[in-house]
């Protein structure tokens, strides 16, 4: 008998399935020691990132302009010459724009009245600031009217803020209120001072809460005297004419009217410090609190209302636009129509070099690595689609129309959502995320070098700035986050390297400042990069997705335990929620287990493998093997 070729013909068998199921391994790991991901991890470059932000920020690129069309064919090109399956989505949405605005501040004392300049000035030493190509400051969705009253300084414009008001006996009701940035959403400001009757809203930014009475942009990372924070006033997200529905071709408009009627009735405009001032220093009456104080310098600040009387008039332009979202496919090996999905928008007010367009240099500089390990031979076991939105700053418009038109298969199909709005704009690391994702936040933040201390982690930095809690929860309506998981409940994940971000929504959020004190050399939008994409990378790479729902579990039962204070009403039971959350926990405790287990045989089957291949590689026939299915013998390639 032949026992010798026989026994080498098995081992060679045994060899090509060993080489197979290694390769197979790599697509579809069970743990996070891929050696794919340390490469990924490993080839971030912070030139790609610095020249794809150059480029995006070379002109101001709102929504609906042609300006920010060359940015949507930028990405879009960006992600074909990778070899990525590109394409553009478009909806015709309607949006608005300023056709006239001003406010003349009138004091009756001197029957003398100043116009206010509404304008952004440039700044020696930043030419981006030069630009004429950035619209007129204003806020979008705002009425088109006409208001003039007395003056009423109404600190942030929260509703605590208009109730000590009342407490002093001041009313706002026929007044146009002065608010300052700072606590809460302008839309709400001007709700909330529309409610209370006011007739027209002025929103500043005072240097107490922005910086610049020490210095400011370009000396100093404040924002100028006067720089505007321009932005949406609109409450709501998604295209107003398609409330629910996508804005496709052919599709149900509401008309103006009712429209209109989920817009802002009131007036309104944003304003800068140098205009504030001129207001602030004409009110009388009653002294306020310590915390209504700020850094304008003109003594106490006080109330009103009056005796200056302000004329706001503001005229906008309501048009059907059309926007565009660009996505790139990197199509799954083994679940092809399971998503992950890593999204930023595109679109600014400005030139917005860290809102939005520090994320979207570190989306295309996570593009060129996956890119670079698909030449390496990866592929993830489910599809990585990258998603670059428009229309973010008029109220989350590119992605809730995307989510819109296709929530069904969003619903069932989608992973996980990864946002990443304003990437960096300092050095403090932060993220919020569903619960089920806080451990794979922490994982991957433990990989990645802290950018600005190599002796650390980002994770070791990130526990050390005592920021409680560590993760933060999604909620409100701010990002691109929110048609996914408030609309179709998939889970979710913000991050960013923030801190004082002065310049926000403002003329000089350009490159200039991103080089000088956001990232002076671009490591952290390699860092977020690479926590960002490390996270995609395992939730498309691994077998049994990394969720771990007995965090969530316990996190559902100790808000539940918060609810029942002492004061509820007796007859409102949480046993039915108590019992939904135990299923819950032996749900999650069953996955982890089967998790467990299937970690524990691959360990089991990986060990017994590697000792018959050291055995295989003893045998002389065995010359080399070329890839899974096949291997070479005495020069020979035979499948089997």
């Amino acid at each position: 008998m032949h026992l010798a070729p026989c026994l080498t013909s098995v081992l060679l068998i045994l060899a090509s399935l060993l080489y197979t199921t290694t390769y197979f391994r790599l697509l579809t790991p069970f743990s996070n020691d891929n050696p794919y991901h340390f490469l990924f991890l490993s080839s971030g470059d912070n030139a790609t990132a610095a020249r794809h932000l150059l480029s995006l920020t070379s002109r101001p690129h709102t929504a609906g302009t042609p300006a920010n069309y060359i940015t949507a064919l930028y990405v879009l090109n960006t992600f074909s010459l990778l070899n990525f399956q590109a394409h553009v989505t478009s909806y015709k949405v309607s949006l608005t724009y300023p056709i006239f605005r001003s406010v003349d501040a009138k004091f009756p004392a001197t029957n003398t009245t100043s116009r206010l300049s509404l304008k952004q000035e440039p700044c020696k030493g930043d030419p981006y600031s030069e630009t004429l190509e950035a619209l007129p400051t204003f806020h979008a969705y705002a009425k088109t009217g006409q208001a003039i009253g007395e003056a009423i300084y109404v600190n942030y414009g929260r509703e605590r803020d208009f109730a000590l008001l009342k407490g002093m006996g001041i009313s706002v009701e026929g007044k146009v209120v002065l608010a300052r940035y700072g606590e809460i959403f302008r839309g709400d400001i001007v709700n909330n001072a529309m409610e209370e009757g006011a007739i027209g809203a002025v929103i500043y930014t005072d240097p107490k809460d922005y910086g610049g009475n020490h210095g400011s942009h370009p000396e100093a990372r404040w924002m100028p005297p006067s720089g505007v924070q321009v932005g949406s006033v609109r409450r709501g997200i998604g295209d107003p004419s398609t409330p629910g529905w996508a804005s496709i071709e052919g599709c149900e408009r509401l008309e103006r009217e009712r429209m209109e009627k989920g817009l802002p009735s009131i007036p309104s405009l944003p304003i800068s410090a140098k205009d504030a001032k001129v207001i602030v220093a004409g009110l009388e009456g009653p002294l306020v609190d310590e915390d209504w104080q700020g850094a304008l310098d003109v003594g106490a600040y006080r109330v009103g209302p009056g005796p200056v009387t302000l004329n706001l008039t503001y005229i906008g332009e309501l048009k059907e636009m059309k926007i565009h979202n660009v996505f790139a496919v990197i199509k799954g090996a083994v679940e092809p129509d399971r998503y992950v999905l890593m999204g930023n928008h595109r679109d600014a007010w400005t030139f917005g070099a860290v809102d939005p367009s520090s994320g979207t240099a570190a989306l295309l500089e996570i593009a060129q690595r996956l890119a670079k390990l698909q030449k390496w031979g990866w592929r993830p076991r489910r599809s990585i689609i990258l998603c670059s939105w428009d229309a973010e700053e008029y109220g989350l418009i590119g992605s809730t129309e995307w989510v819109e038109e296709n929530r069904e298969m969003l619903g069932s199909k989608v992973v996980a959502y990864l946002n990443v709005d304003s990437a960096v704009s300092e050095a403090r690391f932060h993220a919020s995320a569903t619960p089920q994702l806080d451990h794979l936040l922490k994982e991957a933040a433990q990989k990645v070098k802290d950018p600005d201390d190599s002796t650390k982690t980002v994770y070791d930095s990130w526990i050390e700035s005592g920021d409680p809690p560590l993760i933060g929860r999604l909620g409100g309506k701010g990002k691109d986050y929110a048609a996914f998981l408030q609309h179709i409940g998939i889970p979710a994940v913000d991050m960013s390297f923030r801190g004082a971000f002065p310049v926000y929504h403002s003329l000089y959020d350009d490159f200039v400042w991103m080089k000088k004190f956001g990232d002076p050399s671009f490591q952290r939008h390699v860092a977020v990069g690479s926590i960002w994409g490390l996270v995609a990378l395992r939730l498309a790479d691994e077998e049994f997705l990394p969720f771990n729902y007995s965090a969530y579990a316990s996190e559902l039962h100790s808000n539940t335990k918060a609810l029942e204070t002492p004061g509820l009403d007796k007859s409102l039971s949480f046993s039915p929620l108590y019992n939904s959350i135990k299923e819950l926990e032996k749900a999650a405790s069953k996955i982890m287990k089967e998790r467990k287990f299937s970690l524990e045989l691959w360990a089991y089957i990986e060990a017994l493998f590697g000792s018959l291949a050291t055995q295989i590689q003893n045998q002389p026939l065995l010359t080399s093997i070329n890839k899974p299915g096949s291997i070479s013998l005495s020069g020979v390639c035979v499948d089997v």
